[in-house]
This record gives C-alpha cells, structure tokens and sequence, in this order.
C-alpha cells in the first residue's frame, strides 16, 4: 500500500485552479521530484500534501499508518528565517516538536535524537553557533537535521539546494540520496533537472502537460524530451 496516494487533486488559491487532475503515488523508499515551470504549483503542492493549504478538489489518501506528525518538511529559506537568532542545536530540536503534542518541554529521548542527527549531517561540531552566523550549506544541513527529527520515514524538500554553489549543493543532493538509500522516502521540489534525472525513482511534472511514472518512463515521453536536450 502506498505511502501517499493523491487522487483528482486540483490546486489553486479563491477557486482559480493552477493544476487540475493530479494522480500520482508514493511509496516506501521511493524519490519523488517535482518538477515544471517555475508558476506551476510545485510549492503549492507541497503545502497542500502538508495540509496547509486545502485542495480546491480531489484527495490525499495516507497509507501504511502514516501520520501527519510524521512527515519531515524542508521548506525554501526566506531572508527573515536565515537571521534566525537561535543555535544551532534549538532549531534541530524544534523538529521534535510535532511529536510532543501538549508535553511543554523536550525529553531525554528528543535531545538524544537531535543529537544523532546532527552527527549524521556532520554539524555536530557547530551545535552552539548562532544559526544566522552560518553558511548557506550549513544552514540547509540544519534544517534537514530538524526535518529528520520530525520523521525518519518521509520528508518534503522544496529546493533544498537553492542558492548553494554547485559544490555545496552536491554534498546536499549526495546526504539526500544517503537517506534514501537508507530508506527515507523523498520527494523533492526541484528546478534542477540534472540532479532530478540523477537521483530520482521516479518523475512528477505539473503544469501544461502533467506526467508521473519512473525516471526513464519520464524521458521517453513528451514532457520529458527537453530535459534530455
């Protein structure tokens, strides 16, 4: 059983429809992209498979007992988040924070996992810095670090590599694959169709013409042409 199906599901804002018709299925293991034009409902998407934003139609179907407090979430950066005045260890922890539900405080077993998963992103050696005083990499390695802490079984990233130069944002696409590899289920927003044909399973393109199915699958049709130019 799936993961996440997704069902006649239409998106928009005050019933104006971006994407309309969206079918497509998630499974254990599996490495979703998103791709399309930039205005297409990617992000959109995300917010609303996050359940923060309502479809204007159809559904999202959670399989194999998947809760909502179990999904980990990688959102783009703004300005404001990147001066966030907190360390470095608060942020990873806050990640604990969907699964305390009204417990006001953080337990043992929370800060041992915050722990573990800045040693598995390797910014265990910066946990007191202050996160604004950070490079774009390290930034984007904590905030990955607190989506694990929200879940090791699915994570959403919208552009995770954005604004990294080329050789930060493949030591961030290379941990993303690590995760995979190691059973975390991803899927990705991406305008970087190099590292979308790289890594993924598997192919999600919205927007004019809308296609789901495996990498290669993804290739050999219409909407999948330009990207192999």
């Amino acid at each position: 059983m799936p993961l996440i199906t997704v069902s006649g599901l239409s998106l928009g804002y005050d019933s104006n429809a971006i994407v309309k018709d969206l079918n497509f299925t998630v499974n254990e293991g599996d490495y979703l992209c998103v791709v399309g034009e930039n205005g297409s409902g990617k992000t959109t998407l995300m917010k609303t498979l996050l359940s923060l934003q309502e479809p204007l139609a159809g559904k999202i179907t959670a399989g194999e007992g998947l809760k909502k407090n179990e999904i980990g979430y990688l959102p783009q950066q703004t300005d404001v988040q990147r001066d966030f005045p907190a360390s470095v260890r608060e942020i990873v922890l806050s990640g604990c924070q969907g699964r305390n539900g009204s417990r006001p405080f953080y337990s043992k077993k929370d800060k041992e996992l915050a722990e573990e998963n800045m040693r598995l992103l390797g910014i265990e050696g910066i946990s007191g810095k202050c996160y604004r005083e950070l490079s774009g990499g390290q930034q984007q390695r904590v905030l990955l670090a607190r989506a694990l802490c929200a879940t090791r079984r699915i994570l959403l990233l919208d552009e995770p590599a954005a604004g990294l130069d080329p050789v930060v944002t493949a030591e961030m696409y290379d941990l993303i694959r690590d995760l995979n590899k190691n059973g975390v289920t991803v899927i990705m927003v991406s305008h970087d169709m190099d590292a979308a044909l790289k890594y993924a399973s598997h192919i999600l393109h919205i927007g004019d013409v809308i296609f789901f199915g495996t990498k290669d699958e993804y290739l050999n049709s219409d909407a999948g042409r330009w990207a192999a130019v």
